[in-house]
């Protein structure tokens, strides 16, 4: 069980790495208010997770209520880990898009549903307007308003939270979003534990590999593979302008861990001002790819267009099933690839695009799991949210707050009063 990192020829260039930073990452994961590093550690988190599922473990469809970071997380570990036997349904309502709600709920037999609604502060506009849209399904399907704590759970701030005081109200199982975790570090919480476990994942084997993740992160030698990813992106940053990320396994089933780390990197690390309240205007532009896929869409601008991008590639040294590529069809292409297997052809795909790489001289970084598993993706989580809140000490701004998502959201509202 590992997690093994190749740099591009630029690390070359680069100096052991500086294990002060270390010390600045000791202080970052001591900070009361941003506890992604330990939260997982609290016991309780999944034993109040399991015993909700283990209540409602009958129902045939899940569906998850969120926005953003309440529900990336929980459509990544659902879309990597989901067992092929699973039996249960998946629907994430992830937006307002009326059109959509309404094909989702359209095909929804209520009796067999678990609607989980998440949101830490609990007045998130989005999700409760799905609350508001769902409880009147609900009632069309002759559901009354106190038969609701059969069919809800809510996922919220335990302290202080609109969705904390109408669970009271209702009856409504409530689990805990952590007060000391941002919305998008939240994937090793309740918020990603409830539906990891209707999807057969193991929640326990999760938080074990968060647990080899932190030894990873805080191992004091220059081979800390967090600093050594830092520092490289840093340099590559401020001497060569490079600001674009390119996450890409080469796994379809980690598509969403790249639009989970592109919301934990752009919201986290997109800031105008600096610690020192300077105009600074920060960030690295996150983009969203998987192999082999993109090799042929994206990766010709990868290869050839401005030369502003990393690429993080990730893979998976083993799958857990496989495909012969033998058969009995002709031809000059069916030919080359009958000795070989459907995984041997993957590797085949990274390996050339990593060679083709270096001698177009983009800069990347190969980052190879031993198998897709839980284990390996607690350990990717804990790496990326990490490594996010170390680059913001790099770039001197906070990864744990959002303004500008905000002033979004009074605008808005501001909106909605004119229509009144």
């Amino acid at each position: 069980m590992s997690l093994t990192f190749y740099f591009s020829a630029e690390t070359e260039k680069l100096n052991p790495p500086d294990l002060k930073k270390l010390d600045s990452f000791k202080k970052i994961i001591a900070n009361p208010k941003a506890q992604f590093f330990h939260t997982f550690e609290r016991e309780e988190l999944r034993i109040t997770s399991k015993k909700v599922f283990n209540k409602f473990n009958d129902r045939k469809t899940f569906v998850h209520i969120g926005i953003g970071g309440s529900s990336l997380g929980s459509e990544m570990l659902v879309n990597a880990l989901e067992k092929p036997t699973n039996d249960c349904k998946f629907i994430f309502i992830n937006n307002i898009d009326p059109d959509e709600i309404y094909s989702q709920l359209n095909k929804l037999n209520p009796q067999d549903c678990l609607f989980y609604f998440v949101s830490k502060s609990g007045g998130t506009a989005e999700t409760l307007a799905a609350l508001a849209i769902i409880s009147n399904f609900l009632s069309e399907k002759n559901i009354a308003q106190t038969e609701l704590k059969n069919y809800f759970v809510f996922a919220t701030d335990p302290k202080k939270s609109e969705l904390l005081e109408l669970g009271h109200k209702l009856g409504i199982e409530l689990l805990e979003v952590p007060s000391d975790v941002g919305g998008r570090f939240c994937a090793l919480t309740p918020v990603g534990f409830l539906p990891a476990l209707f999807a057969g994942i193991d929640i326990d084997k999760l938080v074990e590999g968060a647990l080899l993740g932190q030894k990873l992160c805080l191992e004091n030698s220059d081979n800390n593979s967090l600093l050594l990813t830092a520092d490289f992106l840093f340099k590559l940053y401020k001497e060569k302008k490079i600001n674009q990320t390119v996450m890409m396994p080469y796994s379809s089933k980690l598509r969403s861990f790249s639009f989970w780390f592109s919301q934990l990197w752009a919201e986290s690390l997109g800031k105008m001002k600096n610690l020192k309240g300077e105009i600074v205007h920060e960030g690295f532009t996150p983009i969203v790819a998987y192999g082999a896929t993109d090799q042929h869409s994206q990766m010709q601008l990868f290869m050839e267009g401005p030369n502003d991008k990393c690429l993080l590639l990730i893979e998976i040294e083993k799958f857990n099933h496989d495909f012969s590529l033998k058969t009995t069809l002709s031809g000059a292409t069916q030919d080359k690839l009958s000795p070989h297997s459907l995984s041997q052809l993957m590797k085949a795909e990274l390996s050339g695009t990593l060679q083709a790489l270096k001698e177009n001289k983009r800069p990347s970084v190969h980052l190879k799991i031993s198998r897709n598993d839980e284990v390996h993706m607690g350990m990717l989580i804990l790496f990326f949210e990490s490594l996010t809140s170390l680059m913001g000490e790099y770039l001197m701004v906070d990864p744990f707050d959002q303004p500008g998502v905000e002033l979004g959201k009074i605008y808005a509202y501001d909106f909605l009063n004119q229509l009144i």
